[in-house]
C-alpha cells in the first residue's frame, strides 16, 4: 500500500468522536452510566444464551462424533468388549471443508468482482480519444463528415484531400469524447470500468493484508463442522510496517480495515432472527487475557479509567458447560481471564439518555439508534455510535444447510449423525462377533480327570485321565461367525451416509470403484453430479458471507477512503459458484468461442480483452499482470508494427520460373519416407528364417 493511499483516521472518525461516552475521571470509580447500559447489556446476553442451549447440544454431537468420542448417552453392556468409534464423519467434514477451501482460494485470489452498474451514474460508461495526430486535427478544423474514410481511402488519403492538415491546423485540446470510437484509430476506454477494477484490487489487497484466508478457512472449517460460519469487519485497525532509515527502525503505522473470523461458540445473535438481515443484535464473547484487555486502550474511543477498574476487580471468566465437554474435564474451574461482552445492535434512545453520547441531529428523531458497546466487571469499556455507514451489523453467518427457521445451519456431522451410530454398532458387533467365533469354548468334566491338574489349555497339553472312566472328558464348542452379515449392514450404513450427506465415498478417495467409474469420462461424470450438494453451499457461501462482506469493504472504502478513483456507482458480486466449473471445461469453451469470433465478419462483436482476460484465468494465471487494457494493446501493437519494418525477414529465393526454389529432400522436415530423399529405400528388417536373419533361435544346438 502506497503512502498516499493510507486512511486519514483523525479526519474519518471526526464526524463520530462526539458520539462516544466520555471516559470516568481519574478519582471517579462510580460510573454513573454503567447500571443501566450493563443490564440492558447482560439481559440480551442471558436471553440469547438461554435459545443457544438446543443448538449448542447439537454442536457437542456433531464435535463427539468428528472426534471419534462416545456421549454419556451411549451405554455399553457387560458383554460388549469393542469400544471402537469408525471415524467417517471426519472424512466427510474435512471431504466439504476442502471443496469449499478450493472455490474461496482456488484461483489464488478471493472470488470477489467489482464491476460498474448496468447504466452508472455520475460517470462516463466509455470515453474515446483519436490515437492518429493528424485525425485529431481534422476533426478539430473539419466536420464529421468531411473527416470520414471513404470506401479504400487511407489517412495519407485523407491528408492529402484535406490540404496538408500538418502545417494548416493548431494542435488539440480536450481530445477526450464520450461514446465508444467509431473508427479503426479511435481508441475507446471505459472510466467506469477502470474504477471498478481499481476498487476490486484495492478490496483484494485489503483483505490480503488482514490475513482473511486463514480467517475464511477457520469460518469454513465450522460451517461445515457445526452448519455455521462467522465472520466479523472490516474494522479499523493501526498496523504496523516493518521500517528502517539508516540502520534506525522508524516503523510505518497505517490504517486498515481488518476482518476475522469469529467462533460459533462465542457468537450470540438475536434469538428471533433467522437471518443476519433480520437481526436487531448480535453479542460476541471474549475470553481475554491481563494483557489483551489492557491493550484495548490504544484502540479508539476505550474509556481507559474503566478498563483499569475492571482488570483491577480481577479476572472474571467462568467456563460454559460446553467448554468442560470439549476440554475433557468433568471438574468446575475459573479460567485466569475476563469475560468481556461486545455488544452491537439497536438500543433506544432512552437507555442513552445522561449518558453524555451526542446523538446525530439526523437521528434524533428516531426511537432507537445503532450502537457498539463493550462491557467487564460490570464497567462500560466503550459505548459509541455505530460508525458504518449504511449502518449494518458487522457480523456474516454463513450456514452450510438453510434451516428455514433459525439463523443457525445445518453441518456434515449432524446431517451424519443416525448414520455414523449405525456404523459403530454394526462394527462393534462384527469385532466382537469375530472375537467370540475365533475362540473355542471348553468344556472339562473334572470327574473323569485325575484331581489337581492345571486345566489351562495350549498346544501339546495332556491331560490325565480317571483309570477305567467312561465317556469324553473334554468337550469344544465353537459359536458361528456372522461378521460378514454384519459388515454387509456396515457398508449399506456408509451408503447411507453418502445419501445423507451429499458426498459420495469415491469424490474423497476411496478406492476400487466400479461400473461408469472405471474410465475417466465416467467418474468425470460422477464428479460433476457430485457437485450438485457442495454448489448450494457455495451458492450460500455468496450469498451470507463473501457478498456481505465485499460490499462492507466497499463501503468502507467509499466512506473512509480519499482516493475518488475508485469511487463510482459500482457493483461488488461474489463468484465463488463460478469457479465449480472445472477450468479445462472452461478454457475450453473460451477456446471454442475465440476460434468462432476470428471471423472477420464476427470479430467486431467480440470483446477480445475480455475473453482474453478470461482465458488467463482459466488457467489459473493472474490476467492483471498478463494481459493489456485495449490502449495498452493499442500502444503494443504499434510498437510491433515499427519492429518488423526496422527489422524486415527474410524472402525466399525465387526461381526463373518466378516460383520458390525447394532445399534439398533431406532438409524437408515434412519427408515421411526417412531416406533423406535419396532413392535408397530403407527396406524392411529379416524375419526369423529369411536370409540375412543374424539372431540366434537355438537350432543346431548340440
Amino acid at each position: 500500500m502506497e503512502e498516499d493511499e493510507l486512511f486519514e483516521n483523525e479526519m474519518a472518525m471526526d464526524s463520530i468522536e462526539s458520539n462516544a461516552a466520555e471516559d470516568i475521571k481519574e478519582d471517579d470509580y462510580s460510573d454513573p452510566i454503567a447500571g443501566s447500559v450493563v443490564k440492558f447489556v447482560k439481559e440480551h446476553y442471558y436471553k440469547a444464551s438461554t435459545y443457544r442451549e438446543t443448538e449448542e447440544r447439537r454442536w457437542i454431537q456433531s464435535y463427539r462424533n468428528y472426534r471419534g468420542l462416545y456421549g454419556p448417552d451411549v451405554q455399553f453392556t457387560s458383554t460388549e468388549k469393542s469400544r471402537i468409534f469408525v471415524k467417517v464423519t471426519k472424512t466427510k467434514v474435512l471431504a466439504a471443508y476442502g471443496q469449499i477451501v478450493d472455490v474461496l482460494f482456488g484461483n489464488n485470489k478471493f472470488p470477489i468482482t467489482v464491476d460498474p452498474t448496468t447504466l452508472p451514474e455520475g460517470v462516463a460508461e466509455s470515453v474515446n480519444f483519436e490515437s492518429n495526430p493528424d485525425m485529431q486535427k481534422a476533426k478539430k478544423e473539419f466536420s464529421p463528415e468531411e473527416t470520414k474514410l471513404l470506401p479504400g481511402e487511407t489517412v495519407v488519403d485523407l491528408r492529402e484531400r484535406l490540404g496538408g492538415l500538418k502545417s494548416k491546423l493548431s494542435p488539440v485540446e480536450d481530445i477526450l469524447k464520450e461514446g465508444t470510437g467509431r473508427t479503426a484509430t479511435e481508441v475507446t476506454l471505459h472510466p467506469a470500468m477502470i474504477s471498478a477494477k481499481k476498487m476490486e484490487k484495492k478490496i483484494h489487497d485489503q483483505l490480503e493484508e488482514s490475513n482473511a484466508n486463514k480467517q475464511l478457512r477457520v469460518a469454513a472449517f465450522e460451517c461445515a463442522l457445526f452448519g455455521t460460519g462467522v465472520m466479523k469487519g472490516p474494522f479499523a485497525v493501526d498496523k504496523e510496517y516493518p521500517n528502517y532509515v539508516e540502520g534506525e527502525y522508524k516503523p510505518k503505522i497505517k490504517t486498515v480495515p481488518q476482518t476475522s473470523s469469529v467462533s460459533i461458540w462465542n457468537f450470540y445473535p438475536d434469538p428471533d432472527a433467522a437471518n443476519m438481515d433480520d437481526a436487531e443484535y448480535v453479542i460476541e464473547r471474549h475470553k481475554m487475557s491481563r494483557t489483551q484487555i489492557r491493550s484495548l486502550k490504544r484502540r479508539p474511543f476505550f474509556r481507559k479509567n474503566a478498563i483499569d477498574t475492571a482488570v483491577g476487580m480481577g479476572e472474571s471468566y467462568t467456563k460454559e458447560w460446553w467448554e468442560q465437554v470439549m476440554e475433557d474435564d468433568s471438574n468446575e474451574s475459573k479460567a485466569e481471564r475476563y469475560e468481556v461482552l461486545e455488544f452491537w445492535g439497536n438500543v433506544d434512545v432512552e437507555v442513552l439518555e445522561g449518558h453524555e453520547v451526542d446523538i446525530p441531529k439526523e437521528l434524533e428523531d428516531l426511537d432507537q439508534v445503532s450502537v457498539n458497546i463493550w462491557v467487564c466487571n460490570g464497567q462500560v469499556l466503550r459505548l459509541v455510535m455505530n460508525p458504518f455507514t449504511p449502518t449494518l451489523i458487522p457480523y456474516y453467518a454463513v450456514p452450510y444447510e438453510v434451516s428455514p427457521y433459525s439463523l443457525f445451519g445445518v453441518g456434515i456431522a449432524e446431517n451424519m449423525d443416525d448414520t455414523q451410530t449405525l456404523m459403530n454398532g454394526f462394527m462393534r458387533m462384527a469385532v466382537d462377533n469375530a472375537a467370540l467365533s475365533g475362540n473355542m469354548i471348553i468344556e472339562v468334566d473334572e470327574t473323569n480327570l485325575t484331581p489337581g491338574q492345571d486345566l489351562s489349555v495350549y498346544p501339546g497339553k495332556v491331560f490325565r485321565r480317571q483309570g477305567g472312566a467312561p465317556g469324553q472328558a473334554i468337550f469344544g464348542t465353537s459359536f458361528p461367525n456372522v461378521s460378514n452379515e454384519n459388515m454387509q449392514m456396515f457398508d449399506k450404513a456408509r451408503v447411507l451416509s453418502d445419501e445423507s450427506t451429499g458426498f459420495p465415498s469415491f469424490a474423497h478417495g476411496q478406492t476400487g470403484v466400479s461400473g461408469v467409474g472405471r474410465t475417466a469420462s465416467g467418474i468425470s461424470m460422477l464428479m460433476s453430479a457430485a457437485n450438485g450438494s457442495i454448489r448450494n453451499v457455495v451458492k450460500n457461501v455468496d450469498d451470507y458471507l463473501l457478498g456481505p462482506l465485499a460490499k462492507a469493504f466497499f463501503n468502507f472504502n467509499m466512506q473512509f477512503d480519499y482516493d475518488e478513483n475508485i469511487k463510482g456507482d459500482l457493483d461488488v458480486k461474489a463468484r465463488g459458484t463460478e469457479s465449480l466449473m472445472a477450468n479445462e471445461v472452461r478454457s475450453q469453451r473460451l477456446m471454442q468461442f475465440l476460434q468462432v469470433v476470428q471471423n472477420p465478419v464476427l470479430a467486431p462483436f467480440a470483446k477480445m480483452d475480455y475473453i482474453i482476460r478470461e482465458i488467463a484465468k482459466s488457467m489459473e494465471l493472474d490476467p492483471d499482470k498478463l494481459v493489456n487494457s485495449m490502449s495498452d494493446a493499442t500502444v503494443q501493437a504499434e510498437m510491433l508494427k515499427k519492429w518488423k519494418e526496422a527489422n524486415p525477414q527474410p524472402q525466399p529465393q525465387v526461381g526463373p520460373d518466378g516460383k520458390p526454389l525447394a532445399g534439398p529432400a533431406g532438409a524437408q522436415a515434412g519427408d515421411p519416407t526417412g531416406a533423406g530423399g535419396g532413392t535408397i529405400g530403407t527396406g524392411s528388417v529379416p524375419t526369423p528364417g529369411e536370409p540375412g536373419f543374424s539372431a540366434n533361435t537355438g537350432q543346431g544346438a548340440a
